[in-house]
């Protein structure tokens, strides 16, 4: 099966229905950096875990694993690496630091998210899992950037089931800037990415880019990764969910290999929200990487077209079996 991006459908389907290219000004030009992600097929890195222990380990104001949003940053360093960065802060985390850091190509993260960060001062830090993210310097670099930090926004939420809402208007949401923080928390006089953005946007897609675009992708993001997207209008903004999904089931025999984005998805020992207590697996619990084989005996499709496939690790009939999104699988 021929992987499609997370961003393509959903994306173009949005631009065509809301008529963002027939706005005036930056709105145009900001919508022109997603549009410009979705029609070149720009997918996203995946998360890699590299935490250091070295940092401090002190709980959310409702407790441990339990932040409610995202902070996004950037450096503000036009000369820096992301491998920089990363070292600094850890020879720097008394004064702060952040949970992950992207760039164009990687998704890094360095402290546990269980636990907050100390990047945008107080009472954010205690409510927030922050990123920042590392200057570019191309079209592409800024575009690739962009997707990165769109999907790790909505893959964090997704992990602390929590639901986008931009926090931008009226400081109450799961989606914030750090100029959103200093806005309507306090505590700080930060204003990026906002900045970073809008000079990006311009110097390399005609107009400013904006927060409330970066928002638009990072619901994107999220409605694919949840698999909870509906047909119908976008712009009725409503989704119309039954109790339980339902689904089709075709019997198979075929083969498939782990994507290299498998772990942004999960092993469920059922189709995900198609009955209740669907109970979830994690990839280390089956020795899961890049490539590795699996076998497919069950083919099932959502109303929305969707495939979950049910999958083993051994070629034996008789080995455990999982369900996965098809969005996991590259199939042989």
């Amino acid at each position: 099966m021929k992987k499609r991006s997370l961003l393509a459908a959903v994306c173009s389907l949005s631009f065509a229905v809301i008529g963002m290219f027939s706005f005036s000004g930056s709105h145009a030009s900001a919508s022109s950096v997603n549009s410009y992600i979705s029609s070149n097929d720009i997918g996203h890195a995946s998360v890699t875990s590299s935490i250091w222990n070295g940092f401090p380990k002190n709980k959310y104001r409702n407790g441990v694993g339990k932040p409610e949003g995202v902070v996004v940053h950037e450096t503000a360093n036009p000369n820096s690496t992301i491998y920089n960065e990363i070292a600094y802060m850890k020879k720097n985390y008394s004064a702060a630091f952040v949970h992950t850091f992207v760039d164009a190509s990687r998704i890094i993260n360095i402290a546990n998210t269980n636990y907050l960060a100390w990047g945008a001062g107080y009472p954010a830090n205690a409510r927030f899992v922050q990123f920042e993210q590392v200057r570019v310097h191309s079209k592409s670099a800024f575009a690739h950037e962009i997707a990165n930090a769109a999907y790790y926004t909505a893959y964090t939420l997704d992990e602390y089931g929590l639901k986008p809402n931009d926090a931008a208007y009226d400081g109450k949401g799961t989606v914030w800037s750090h100029k959103a923080v200093s806005k309507f928390l306090g505590g700080s006089d930060h204003t990026d990415p906002n900045g970073y953005y809008s000079s990006m946007g311009k110097a390399y897609f005609g107009g400013a880019y904006t927060m409330a675009q970066f928002y638009q992708l990072v619901k994107t993001n999220y409605d694919n990764l949840s698999d909870d997207s509906t047909s119908g209008s976008i712009t009725a903004n409503v989704k119309k969910k039954k109790a339980y999904d339902e689904v089709t089931y075709k019997s198979v025999d075929q083969n498939a290999l782990l994507g290299d984005t498998y772990k942004s998805y999960k092993l469920y020992n059922h189709v995900k929200n198609t009955r209740a207590n669907v109970k979830s697996y994690s990839w280390a619990s089956v020795g899961a990487a890049v490539g590795k084989k699996v076998y497919i005996d069950n083919d099932s499709t959502k109303e929305n077209g969707h495939h979950w496939y049910r999958i083993r690790f051994s070629s034996d009939s008789g080995a455990k079996k999982y369900w996965v999104y098809e969005k996991a699988l590259n199939l042989e």
